[in-house]
């Protein structure tokens, strides 16, 4: 029941929600949702109105300074000096964090190790490219060893390349520690994340697996089929004609035309499972079946579609507050 509210006006209502230990969870929502007031209140940089939270089993009302201890964070401008060097800046974040001596050059080591970062220890970190950059920042983030961390943005701006080998790192770093990743970019939030926790004006609209949300956004079957004809030609209305006459469908349109024959895409009626009956159609009409697939719903989807259903918007106050924050 975590709220936060400016006078009258409410960019935090009640929302509550649950991160496994080890868990790499997606945290989504527009511009103005209440993203960035619910990140600064887990971190304790801002107090709630209402409601509490407990990070790593500390909770952030009572015991502000144990929270922040365990929590390693990572902005989407990662706050590198670029006049160090790369252990040079790490062994001054770590002093920060209440490290020193044969512990500090450890745990230095070590974060270069695991965010693939060795390789430029000695060098300027204003000679880097933005990929070893972000490595970079993740080492700075993790140097005190934290229960959580709280990623922003940690792909945007890097080329495939980079966005991959970050994706990697992020996913190593699961095993040891609790993820939470705020992006807008969804595809990645798909790759990554075991969770997804969506806030819309305020609220708390879906939190569940990526997999869970789409069979619950499609509420019955999207698939794909892709028939041939035995010699060559194919009329695709009769094709399509057909696969409407098979019970449980809601809906068949084609797709797209292939050298093979044509792909159609048939969505069920709400909870109707029917592969197994468009399969049996296609071969007693005497066509091939070259293909037969579930369609998934993409997050991009489910995101847009849940947005879309909610309540007004809070007050342009509410959504000041949030965006100077």
């Amino acid at each position: 029941n975590l709220s936060k509210r400016y006078a009258r006006n409410t960019a935090v209502d009640h929302i509550s929600f649950e991160v496994e230990r080890g868990q790499i969870v997606g945290f989504l929502g527009p511009n103005g949702a209440g993203k960035t007031t619910t990140m600064r209140m887990l971190t304790c940089f801002l107090p709630p109105s209402s409601g509490t939270a407990t990070v790593a089993g500390f909770d952030v009302i009572e015991a502000p300074l144990e929270v922040k201890k365990r929590i390693g964070y990572l902005p989407e401008a990662p706050p590198l000096y670029l006049e160090m060097q790369t252990a040079e800046y790490l062994t001054f974040v770590g002093k920060l964090k209440g490290l020193s001596g044969a512990e500090l050059r450890q745990r230095v080591d070590t974060v270069c190790d695991r965010c693939a970062a060795g390789d430029v220890k000695n060098k300027l970190l204003g000679k880097l490219s933005k990929g070893y950059r972000q490595r970079v920042g993740l080492a700075q983030a993790i140097i005190h060893n934290p229960d959580v961390l709280i990623l922003d943005e940690p792909t945007a701006g890097l080329d495939p390349k980079q966005i991959n080998e970050t994706r990697d790192l992020i996913k190593g770093l699961a095993g040891d520690h609790t993820i939470i990743l705020s992006t807008h970019i969804l595809p990645e939030v798909e790759q990554t994340c075991e969770k997804v926790i969506i806030i819309n004006k305020g609220k708390l609209v879906a939190t569940d697996s990526v997999n869970n949300m789409q069979s619950r956004a499609r509420g019955a079957e999207l698939v794909l089929v892709e028939v041939g004809g035995r010699n060559g030609a194919l009329d695709f209305a009769s094709v399509q004609h057909r696969l409407e006459q098979v019970a449980g469908i809601g809906r068949v349109a084609f797709k797209e035309k292939k050298q093979s024959g044509a792909i159609f895409e048939v969505e069920s009626a709400k909870e109707k499972f029917v592969r197994g009956d468009l399969a049996r159609a296609v071969v007693e009409a005497g066509w091939d079946l070259n293909e037969l697939r579930t369609a998934a719903v993409s997050l991009e989807e489910i995101f847009l579609q849940l947005t879309r259903e909610q309540a007004p918007a809070p007050s342009q106050e509410a959504r000041t507050k949030e965006a100077e924050q």
